[in-house]
C-alpha cells in the first residue's frame, strides 16, 4: 500500500512539476535566478532569529543589538566568499567564451581598442555581482535596525566586498586573456585565489614570521587577504590599531592595496591584449604527446599513431586537449598540498594535537578545491566540444552514448589525477603518523571517491544540460559551491547562535527545502526526473547530517550518508546521460517525446 501511494503521488506530482520547468519562460529563470541569492541571505537571516527566539528570552534590547552584530559578522563572510569567486570566474569565462566561440578573433577585427574590450568585458562581469550585492544591501541595513552594528562597519564591510570583487575580476579577465582553454583559465583562476588566501591565513597565524618592517604580521594579512579584511571590517574596533588614536582603520588598508593590484592586472591585460591574441602558437589540442616531427618539407610532419577503439577517451588522454599549461595548475595544486602537508606535520610536531577540527582545517581546502577543479575540468570538456562546432559532428558518428559518457569521464579523472591521489595520498600519510586510524582512513578515501564521481559526473551533465558556455560553467560550479560551501555557512549559523540542537534544527529546514528545490531547478531544467528530483532535495539535508555528524564525533554515519546519496545522485545523472541521451545533450526535450 505504500508503494502505491508512493507511486501515484510521484506521477500526479513530478509530471506537473516537470512540465513547469520545462516550459517556465527564459526570462522568467534568469529572474529567479537573480533573486535566489537575496533571498537565500533572507532566509538565512530569518533562521538565525528563530534560533536566538527559541534558545533564548529576548529580555531587553541589548539581546536585540547582539543578534545584530552577530548576524552581520555571519553573513558578510558569506558573501564576500560567494562574490569573491564569482566575480573572478564570470570575468574569466566571459573572455574564455569569446576564445572558445572564436568570436574574438572577429572582434579583433573590429575598431575597438584593447581598453574598449578588456574594460567592457570586466565591468560587464562585474555588473551582476555588484547588482546582487546592491539587492542583497537591504538585509544588511536589517543589523543597523537591531543595533550593534555601526554605519561606519556596514560602509567598511561594502567597501571590501566591492575592492575584493574588483580584485578577483581583474585577476579572472587577465588569465582568461592570456590563455586559450577554459579549463586553463577556470582552473588557474581558482587555484591562484585559494592559494593567496591560504599564504595570508599562515602569514597571520605567524607560520612565516612575526612581520616585517615594524608592521605585524596580522595586520599584514588584513591589508592583502580580503578574508582577514572583512573579519576586521566587521568588528566594532580595531583589535590592533596601526598607527595613533586617529588612524585608519586595518580593514580600510586593504582598499589601496586591492585596487592597485586590479589597476595592475587590468593594465598588463590591455598592454598584452593584441600581443597574446590571436594566439601566435600552433594549436596543440590535437597534437599526440610524445609526437616528434619526421620526414623532409613536403611530407606528414607528424608520425601516425594508431587511434583506440573509443576515440572520445584517446583525444583526453593522449592528446593535450586542453593545451600544455595545464601543467601549471598542477603545479599551483601540488604547491597547495605541500602547505596542507606542511601545516599537519607542523601540528605534529608542536605541542597541539591532531584534533578532528585541526586536521579538518587543514584538509578541506584542498579536498574542495579538488571537487572544484574536477567539476571545472569535467564541465569544460563538454563546453569545449559544443563551442568548437565538435560536438555536432561527435553526435552524427557511430559512437554511442555510453563510449561518449564514459570516454569524457575517463579523461577528466585521467586529467585531474594529481587532484586524487593528493589528497588520498595526505590522508594516507595522516594515518602513518597516527593522526587517524585504519577505519578512518577507509572512510575518508571512499568517501572522497563518491564525491569525485559526483563532481565530475556534475559537470558532464550540467555541460550537457545548458548550450550556453557560461550558464553551464556557472551552474556546475555553483551547485559545487552551495552543497560545500553553502551548507558550511549553515553550521556557522549554527555554532555562532549555539543552544538546543532540536530547536536549531526546524528553522534550517526551509532554508535546506529552498535550496534543494533551486538545486532542481538548475539541474532539472531540460531533463527532469523523479530521481533528480529526490536527489536535489536530499542532498543538502545529506551534507547538514554529514557536517552535523563529524561535529559530534560519529564518523561511520559520515561515511554512510556522503557515499549512499553523493552515489545515488551520480547514478540519477549518469543513467539519462547514458539512456536519454538525444535529451540530455539537447537534441530534444522529455516534452516532445
Amino acid at each position: 500500500m505504500v508503494r502505491l501511494v508512493a507511486e501515484r503521488s510521484s506521477d500526479l506530482i513530478s509530471p506537473v512539476f516537470n512540465r513547469a520547468v520545462v516550459t517556465l519562460p527564459r526570462r522568467a529563470r534568469h529572474f529567479i535566478y537573480r533573486a535566489a541569492y537575496p533571498v537565500a541571505l533572507f532566509t538565512l537571516m530569518l533562521a538565525a532569529w528563530q534560533v536566538l527566539a527559541g534558545t533564548q528570552v529576548i529580555r531587553n534590547v541589548g539581546d536585540f543589538s547582539r543578534f545584530g552584530a552577530m548576524l552581520f559578522q555571519v553573513l558578510a563572510p558569506v558573501q564576500l566568499a560567494l562574490a569573491l569567486f564569482a566575480s573572478a570566474l564570470l570575468a574569466a569565462g566571459s573572455i574564455a567564451a569569446e576564445k572558445d566561440r572564436r568570436t574574438l578573433d572577429l572582434l579583433l577585427l573590429t575598431n575597438l581598442s584593447s581598453a574598449q574590450f578588456v574594460l567592457g568585458k570586466l565591468f560587464g562581469s562585474l555588473l551582476l555581482v555588484w547588482t546582487l550585492l546592491v539587492a542583497a544591501l537591504p538585509l544588511f541595513v536589517f543589523a543597523l535596525l537591531f543595533g550593534g552594528v555601526a554605519g561606519e562597519q556596514l560602509f567598511r564591510a561594502i567597501a571590501v566586498t566591492i575592492s575584493a570583487t574588483l580584485l578577483a575580476g581583474s585577476l579572472g579577465a587577465m588569465l582568461a586573456l592570456w590563455r586559450d582553454k577554459s579549463f586553463q583559465t577556470l582552473a588557474m583562476t581558482t587555484t591562484l585565489m585559494v592559494l593567496w588566501l591560504v599564504f595570508w591565513e599562515l602569514m597571520a597565524s605567524g607560520l612565516l614570521g612575526n612581520g616585517n618592517w615594524g608592521v605585524a604580521a596580522h595586520q599584514w594579512a588584513i591589508a592583502f587577504s580580503p578574508w582577514r579584511a572583512i573579519l576586521a571590517a566587521t568588528l566594532p574596533t580595531d583589535p590592533i590599531p596601526l598607527g595613533g588614536e586617529r588612524a585608519m582603520h586595518n580593514a580600510l588598508w586593504f582598499l589601496p592595496v586591492s585596487l592597485s593590484l586590479a589597476a595592475a592586472f587590468t593594465t598588463w591585460g590591455i598592454i598584452r591584449f593584441r600581443v597574446w591574441n590571436p594566439s601566435q602558437r600552433l594549436d596543440a589540442s590535437s597534437r599526440p604527446i610524445g609526437d616528434r616531427e619526421v620526414g623532409p618539407v613536403g611530407r606528414s610532419l607528424r608520425s601516425e599513431r594508431e587511434v583506440w577503439t573509443n576515440p572520445i577517451i584517446w583525444r583526453e588522454m593522449r592528446t593535450w586537449a586542453y593545451g600544455q599549461r595545464t601543467m601549471l595548475v598542477r603545479i599551483a595544486y601540488l604547491l597547495l598540498f605541500v602547505l596542507a602537508a606542511g601545516a599537519i606535520f607542523n601540528l605534529q610536531s608542536s605541542e597541539m594535537s591532531l584534533t578532528r577540527i585541526a586536521v579538518a582545517t587543514a584538509l578541506i581546502p584542498l579536498f574542495v578545491l579538488s571537487l572544484l577543479l574536477i567539476n571545472a575540468q569535467a564541465v569544460t570538456s563538454i563546453t569545449t566540444e559544443r563551442d568548437g562546432r565538435a560536438l555536432d559532428l561527435l553526435l552524427v558518428t557511430d559512437l554511442t552514448p555510453k563510449e561518449f559518457i564514459f570516454g569524457k569521464l575517463g579523461g577528466v579523472l585521467y586529467n585531474t589525477k594529481e587532484m586524487i591521489v593528493a589528497p588520498i595520498a595526505l590522508c594516507v600519510a595522516l594515518w602513518a603518523i597516527g593522526g587517524v586510524t585504519l577505519e578512518n582512513l577507509a572512510y575518508l578515501t571512499v568517501g572522497q571517491l563518491s564525491l569525485i564521481a559526483f563532481a565530475a559526473m556534475l559537470g558532464v551533465h550540467a555541460g550537457m544540460t545548458y548550450g550556453h558556455s557560461p550558464t553551464a560553467i556557472a551552474v556546475s560550479l555553483g551547485a559545487v559551491f552551495f552543497l560545500f560551501i553553502g551548507i558550511a555557512a549553515c553550521m556557522r549559523v549554527m555554532v555562532a547562535f549555539s543552544g538546543s540542537f532540536e530547536v536549531q534544527l526546524a528553522p534550517f529546514v526551509l532554508f535546506m527545502f529552498g535550496g534543494g528545490v533551486g538545486l532542481f531547478f538548475a539541474l532539472g531544467v531540460r531533463n527532469p526526473s523523479t530521481a533528480l528530483l529526490a536527489a536535489s532535495l536530499l542532498c543538502p539535508f545529506v551534507t547538514f547530517y554529514a557536517i552535523t555528524s563529524f561535529l559530534l564525533g560519529q564518523t561511520l554515519n559520515v561515511f554512510i550518508v556522503i557515499t549512499a546519496m553523493y552515489s545515488f545522485a551520480t547514478a540519477a545523472m549518469l543513467i539519462p546521460a547514458i539512456y536519454e541521451f538525444d535529451v540530455a545533450a539537447g537534441r530534444t526535450t522529455s516534452a516532445q517525446e
